[in-house]
């Protein structure tokens, strides 16, 4: 793994990337911020969420959006074929791995280093949120991962890996001392500094209660009684977020959506389309936001998608690509300004929806349902016409058809803009049932992908790494 605290540079980077003011309100040339002697919370937060925010937005975005069949790689193109084929490299994985371990990781534990004191102390519950989220991160794309034995730079290059159980503990831990730290009255609150809610400590505590709740739902099968005894205590509290917790660019300069950002190395190359999986199903709904998510073919003014993997099916013809919506339209330079969301206030819905339709109190389902679409909408400032009371009328009685229609929805809502969410969520439920196999698939069986890869750097140079897992390995908790 590597390791070691190398900010100056980086850091300056996801700074810039991210702050509509650019870097001058954050680094002065004259000092090191980043330097553990001079080490200033105010300015590693925003590197820390930047850096996890390019990684969420980007490399993880791009797999989950074609592994949750939302986009698929265009015939006249290239750059995502082994994606597509499942089958990605293991060096494909350095990069996200080693900026959430070396960047992002790295300057979260110097805040919480610094940040004891009550002048810092909203910056570490803050610190602790992220800390808890990269971890799952984490954990849910790659399985088992180091935690107890990270982040502790050249004292450690070989650090031993935790069981996916342990780190799960662990997030609920860092969770738990979070909120004991939160607070709302306190005389040292962060501003802008703070990339997601600006300093709002009780959007951060709605945060920390619905991170929790997504992570005690991810439990359910494999350790109910941990889960179940979870979900019913945070959803009494009944305090979630009602808005989207998310990272905003301003398109300017560096400070781009990632997704945009790559398409610009990429030299405006336009690599995904649409897919027909997610598409055919919008439109049999006749849900508008189809021609929201992606952009309508100007000669038909509709949504014209090609069929999962089907880039060696087809040799031309006009089709559609992912809208500027969600960063990924390659000829409109408003893609740049397509935020990236940590968790939507349509997520937040669904999650307290499905815990209601489960039995573990905390509403009504259906009412909280329909407020998921209903905020997917708003989301976007999409007319909802009458797509939303008829899905709520048609909401099933039956347990099993509520929480099959309620994944299915947060599947719609998470289109293009949270993939690989959608995607962890299709592996633990095995909704929506719609997914085919890319028709590009390697396998000759039906065989999907069900993790990302352990990364190169970890293979040759962790002298505890526990050994390579295949494409088609389950993760811990999936055991759908």
């Amino acid at each position: 793994m590597k390791k070691g605290y190398i900010k100056s540079a980086l850091g300056a980077l996801a700074i810039c990337m991210v702050t509509t003011t650019g870097c001058k309100n954050f680094l002065d040339i004259n000092d090191n911020p980043n330097a553990p002697e001079n080490a200033q919370v105010s300015l590693i937060l925003p590197s820390a969420q930047a850096g996890i925010s390019f990684v969420l937005g980007g490399t993880f975005q791009i797999y989950g959006n074609i592994w949750s069949q939302y986009w698929t790689q265009n015939f006249g193109a290239s750059q995502y074929r082994s994606i597509d084929q499942y089958q990605p490299g293991a060096a494909d994985y350095d990069w996200p791995w080693n900026n959430l371990y070396s960047n992002s990781l790295e300057d979260l534990e110097m805040i919480l280093k610094e940040g004891r004191s009550d002048k810092n102390k909203q910056y570490a519950a803050i610190a602790l949120l992220m800390k808890a989220y990269n971890y799952q991160m984490l954990t849910d794309a790659f399985g088992d991962v180091p935690l107890k034995e990270a982040t502790k730079g050249d004292d450690n290059l070989n650090p031993k890996y935790d069981t996916q159980k342990e780190v799960y503990d662990s997030i609920f831990k860092y969770i738990d001392e979070a909120q004991a730290m939160i607070d709302p009255a306190s005389a040292y609150l962060p501003g802008a500094d703070d990339l997601i809610f600006g300093g709002d400590m009780e959007q951060w505590d709605r945060f920390a209660n619905t991170l929790k709740l997504r992570a005690y739902l991810r439990l359910l099968d494999v350790d109910k009684a941990k889960a179940e005894a979870g979900i019913k205590a945070v959803v009494a509290k009944h305090n979630f977020l009602e808005r989207d917790a998310e990272v905003k660019y301003s398109g300017t300069g560096d400070n781009q959506n990632p997704v945009y950002s790559e398409i610009v190395q990429l030299q405006f190359t336009s690599n995904l389309l649409a897919s027909a999986t997610c598409v055919d199903t919008m439109n049999a709904l006749q849900d508008p936001r189809v021609s929201v998510f992606y952009q309508p073919l100007a000669a038909t003014g509709k949504v014209t998608p090609i069929v999962q993997g089907g880039f060696a099916l087809i040799t031309s013809g006009s089709y559609s690509t992912p809208s500027f919506v969600v960063g990924a339209r390659y000829s409109n330079n408003k893609s740049a300004m397509a935020p990236v969301k940590f968790i939507s206030a349509a997520e937040s819905y669904f999650l307290q929806a499905e815990a209601s339709a489960r039995g573990y109190g905390g509403g009504s389902a259906s009412g909280l349902y329909g407020q998921g679409i209903s905020a997917s909408f708003s989301s976007y400032d999409i007319a909802e016409g009458s797509y939303v009371a008829d899905r709520v009328a048609a909401f099933p009685a039956a347990a099993e058809g509520r929480i099959r229609d309620i994944i299915t929805q947060k599947y719609f809502a998470m289109c293009g803009n949270q993939g690989f969410e959608a995607w962890t969520e299709y592996r633990r439920t095995g909704y929506p049932s719609f997914l085919i196999k890319s028709k590009a698939s390697i396998y000759n069986d039906d065989s999907k992908p069900q993790r990302f890869l352990y990364p190169s750097s970890e293979v040759t140079n962790n002298g505890n790494f526990p050994g390579s897992k295949l494409l088609t390995d389950k993760v811990w908790w999936d055991t759908k």
